[in-house]
C-alpha cells in the first residue's frame, strides 16, 4: 500500500459502465518517511469515500480491482483513511 493526500475529484461526461456511481479522486503519492510529493498526481477510484486533503492508502493494479465487489477497470484504487502513521527511524529512533 502506498501514501497519498486527495487533492481533488474528477468528473467524467462519459465513462466505462463499470465506473458508474464509482467517485475518482485526484491524489498526489506521498513519501511515508517525511510525506513530501513524489511523482505526478494520479487518478483513483475511491472504494472508501475519502474526502477532500485527507491522508489516504492506496493500492495499483490488479489489487485496485479487486478492491471492489464487481471489479472493475481501474488502475488505482483508495483503500483506506490515514488518521496516523508511525516510521522507524533506520538509526535506531521513531518519527
Amino acid at each position: 500500500m502506498k501514501l497519498a493526500r486527495v487533492i481533488g475529484r474528477v468528473f467524467c461526461s462519459r465513462q466505462e459502465p463499470g465506473l458508474n456511481g464509482k467517485a475518482m479522486l485526484l491524489i498526489q503519492p506521498l513519501r511515508w518517511e517525511d510525506e513530501a510529493p513524489v511523482g505526478d498526481p494520479i487518478v483513483a477510484a475511491d472504494a472508501v469515500g475519502a474526502g477532500s486533503s485527507e491522508k489516504v492508502f492506496w493500492v495499483a493494479s490488479r489489487d485496485a480491482a479487486v478492491a471492489f465487489k464487481d471489479a472493475p477497470p481501474v488502475d488505482a484504487a483508495v483503500v483506506g483513511i490515514m488518521d496516523g502513521h508511525q516510521v522507524k527511524d533506520f538509526r535506531g529512533g521513531s518519527k
